[in-house]
């Protein structure tokens, strides 16, 4: 008999993992499907192992810097590109093992391969086509299960993402390379074309850069990162453009021929002219898709718009039993609203009362490059074109005493207030660390905080979060230092 469960879920990123262990912790009976690492893309190949990679950038950019600190450094500081991977895998390996242990602790069944859902209840695990490859990657020791049938009163699908290619230009791995190749690179190129400028291609661009890379970006839209606010955008474009990146912004690359050992693109820019830009390695990050493909949904029905599932607020499909959450469920595409799409799901399956859909307009986003970009909520020009009543309040932090200290003093926060309900709309932020600070507004949002309650917040001294409610006092012509 195929062994039974209350929940399956397919897919072990941030999204299936921490469903699996809110359904073990409501006493479901659960198991998860993995057919390649345990913590999916963002702890092997995205959110952990960019980061450890932007943490090196951001040591030797102040290395760079000692003389402006009053310290001196005797001889210089280079990066080592063996080293620099080799601490990044580590990270991801320690994280990767983590949830591995998460598993065994929550009494998790592992199911190793790949899965199909045959009908509503039921899924057939076939041998995995996507064997683990790296040796710091190892299966899981409490594995319990492989090919075979199974059946679950309720099935996830937590399958994630993969990069987009657009025709013509795939990515061969060698010369083109996606996310996967940027992240572990043999030697570092002398010369980069990043072709798009989302947070994947912007983080990749500020990494190169601070390696001392020639970096050029190309991106279709006006604005780079064109879903953050344009004002601030147009910050982090400046100070990206100081440390020496090349960017192209209402420009698209039309072809890409491979030379021996480097590529040449043919950007096409807002005036229709053409130019050639070769360099070693070109990294294509025009997006993802979701992966919904082998999985037994068009047979079954299931509704999927733009290769992504459709869900309702708490992750059910259109197909009574089947559930998605996260990057395959469509966007923003981030780790944090998968794991929390994930719970939502897994408390209305338990039936636990009182139970919030998710609000994907309180999810808040963050771009690692230097300078960091935060936000949460809608933009100016959003609000704008959504027929709001607004007040906006700015605050640089060229007027912020622990930004001058800490020599971060190029930066803003921005807030969106609605003018008559004193509703905080949006929050914008560029420069140091505003992705520790963004989580701040998203509280504020989440308990429907007024700009009154957040001006008679108090804010420690010195520290860069007084910017934000400095913003704030902006808003209502009550700002007090500057």
């Amino acid at each position: 008999m195929a062994e039974s469960y209350d929940v399956i879920i397919i897919g072990s990123g941030p999204g299936g993992y921490v469903a699996a262990i809110r359904a073990s912790q409501l006493g479901l009976k659960t198991a998860i499907v993995e057919r390649e690492h345990m913590g999916g893309i963002c702890l092997n190949w995205g959110c952990i192992p960019t980061k450890a990679l932007l943490r090196s950038a951001e040591v030797l950019d102040h290395a760079n810097h000692f003389k402006d600190f009053g310290l001196v450094l005797e001889g210089t500081v280079k990066p080592d590109a063996k080293a620099v991977v080799g601490r990044s895998r580590a990270v991801s390996a320690r994280l990767n093992a983590g949830v591995g242990f998460l598993m065994k602790k929550n009494k998790i069944d592992i199911i190793w391969g790949e899965a199909k859902i045959t009908k509503p209840g039921e899924i057939v695990v076939g041998k995995s086509t996507k064997p683990v490859v790296e040796p710091q990657h190892p299966l899981p020791k409490n594995v319990k299960s492989g090919e075979g049938t199974y059946t679950a009163k309720h099935i996830i699908i937590a399958t994630g993402a993969r990069p987009r290619a657009l025709p013509g230009i795939e990515p061969d791995g060698k010369l083109i390379w996606t996310y996967f190749e940027a992240l572990k690179p043999d030697v570092l190129p002398k010369s980069l074309i990043v072709m798009g400028s989302g947070a994947i291609g912007i983080e990749f661009a500020s990494f190169y850069r601070s390696m001392g890379v020639d970096v050029t970006v190309v991106e279709v839209m006006p604005t780079i990162m064109p879903v953050e606010d344009a004002e601030v955008t147009a910050i982090a474009r400046k100070q990206l453009e100081k440390r020496g990146l090349k960017i192209f912004t209402s420009a698209k690359v039309t072809k890409v021929e491979k030379g021996a050992g480097s590529v040449t693109a043919h950007v096409e820019t807002a005036d229709g002219k053409v130019q050639q830009i070769t360099a070693d390695r070109l990294i294509s990050a025009v997006g993802v898709q979701g992966n919904i493909e082998n999985l037994g949904l068009e047979a079954l029905g299931v509704k999927t718009d733009r290769g992504c599932v459709v869900i309702d607020g708490y992750g059910k499909t259109n197909v009574a039993g089947i559930y998605a959450i996260g990057d395959v469920a469509g966007p923003p595409m981030l780790a944090h609203k998968a794991e929390h799409e994930g719970v939502v799901c897994v408390e209305k399956i338990a039936g636990l009362p009182n139970v919030h859909p998710t609000d994907k307009g309180k999810v808040p986003g963050c771009t690692y490059c230097n300078p960091q970009v935060a936000s949460v909520g809608i933009t100016e020009a959003k609000a704008k074109e959504l027929g709001r009543d607004i007040r906006v309040g700015r605050f640089s932090f060229a007027a912020n005493g622990k930004a001058i200290a800490l020599g971060e003093d190029q930066g803003m926060v921005k807030v969106i207030f609605d003018k008559k309900t004193g509703e905080l709309l949006g929050a914008h932020m560029v420069g140091a660390e505003v992705t520790e600070l963004i989580q701040g507004f998203v509280v504020a949002m989440n308990l429907e905080t007024t700009e009154e309650e957040l001006m008679h917040t108090i804010f420690p001294h010195p520290t860069v979060s007084e910017t934000m409610k400095e913003a704030v006092l902006d808003a209502y012509g009550r700002v007090l230092n500057a």
